[in-house]
């Protein structure tokens, strides 16, 4: 039985593979409503600029309002990247992403999903047993307008990499 986790996939992520990511595939996953306390405990910790620490200060900033810091924002769509795209077994963490966007402010209230494409899924060409996978991400808000967005470098086990490596001890008793 599928899960909304794995709309779109063939597999659930607890079985999803290199093999599993075709470019040129979209998705749209997850929603996520920004809470006022949330983008202000976050910034207060994180990023304690006025316009997003201090819903007054920010009505006179230059967003006319509270807004998200852009690293909120990068935390909430890794959150459902994590949540929805990525494979749980098959990850082998990421080298980077490449032109990091903040495209429009995130406000108290909105709700963001993830929306993504595989821009090119290939081998390695020094391990065979893994793939990169490049994908095109996009957090949007309510209205379907992107507010932020990049290009996520993936490194995921190929299914020849997961059945070569050796299994796992048996427990001690």
């Amino acid at each position: 039985m599928s899960s909304p986790q794995d709309a779109g996939f063939g597999v659930p992520a607890d079985q999803r593979y290199f093999e599993d990511y075709q470019a040129g595939a979209s998705y749209e996953f997850g929603t996520v409503t920004v809470g006022e306390q949330e983008i202000v405990d976050f910034a207060s910790r994180y990023d304690p600029q006025s316009f997003h620490v201090d819903p007054a200060a920010a009505q006179q900033g230059p967003f006319g309002g509270l807004i998200a810091s852009g690293w909120h924002s990068c935390a909430l769509m890794m959150r459902l990247f994590a949540d929805h795209y990525l494979p749980t077994t098959a990850s082998l963490g990421s080298p980077g992403v490449d032109d990091l966007r903040w495209l429009k402010p995130v406000r108290p209230g909105d709700r963001l999903r993830l929306r993504v494409r595989v821009v090119e899924a290939r081998l390695s060409r020094s391990d065979p047993g893994r793939g990169i996978v490049r994908t095109f991400a996009e957090l949007v808000d309510q209205v379907g307008e992107p507010v932020l967005s990049m290009t996520v470098v993936s490194l995921l086990r190929s299914r020849q990499g997961a059945a070569a490596e050796p299994a796992a001890p048996p427990a001690s008793g």
